[in-house]
């Protein structure tokens, strides 16, 4: 497979699909990228069903410094050759919330071992990955997953920790998985509130 052909070729659909004032809008809100086309979703998930799930692919797509590559990235890499050590290369370089939430997404919450790793994350010292971990684990009690009673306690207590976080985005994810969880039954609903400090009525 033309790995690089492949990369000019998506590179040339996104500058065709490129939008100027959505790039310039998610500059100025502090997007880091070298590069950004401004390319809403729904048109990435069109491109990227034009082009192979190929794990070579998404990789190159992943060095770029390119908001779309990265995203295309998520949507193209295979699961079967994502291995944790990658997944955790691959949190370690996301420097914006929106890329966390759409690779958790596209990506992450599909991983056989997407539980290890969003307790892994959870407990992490650094930003982007407690967010990773939170936006996972809202992810997988939204679809379905249950936790045992040593997990439930150590994501109750990472959650209550986040909601204490400097970083914003962090105390969000917390928010939103302990309240995927408080949605599972009464008992998980009160020991959720206990987590986020409000005092039962």
């Amino acid at each position: 497979m033309d790995i690089p052909s492949l990369l000019r070729d998506i590179k040339r659909e996104l500058r065709l699909a490129m939008n100027g004032i959505a790039s310039a809008r998610m500059r100025e809100s502090g997007m880091n990228y070298k590069l950004i086309f401004g390319v809403e979703l729904p048109r990435l998930q069109q491109i990227a069903a034009e082009f192979p799930v190929n794990h070579e692919l998404a990789q190159a797509l992943w060095k770029e410094n390119v908001r779309e590559c990265n995203i295309l990235a998520g949507l193209l890499q295979p699961v079967d050759t994502f291995y944790p050590e990658i997944a955790d290369i691959w949190v370690e370089s996301i420097r914006v919330p929106e890329l966390a939430q759409l690779t958790v997404m596209n990506l992450f919450a599909r991983l056989p071992y997407a539980a290890d790793c969003a307790f892994r994350w959870m407990a992490d010292e650094r930003d982007m990955f407690q967010l990773c971990g939170f936006l996972l684990t809202a992810r997988l009690l939204m679809q379905g997953a249950v936790l045992n009673e040593q997990a439930e306690n150590e994501f109750l207590d990472q959650a209550s920790s986040a909601l204490q976080s400097p970083f914003l985005p962090v105390r969000q994810a917390a928010r939103a998985a302990l309240q995927k969880f408080m949605e599972s039954n009464e008992s998980a609903f009160q020991k959720g509130q206990q987590a986020a400090g409000i005092s039962p009525e």
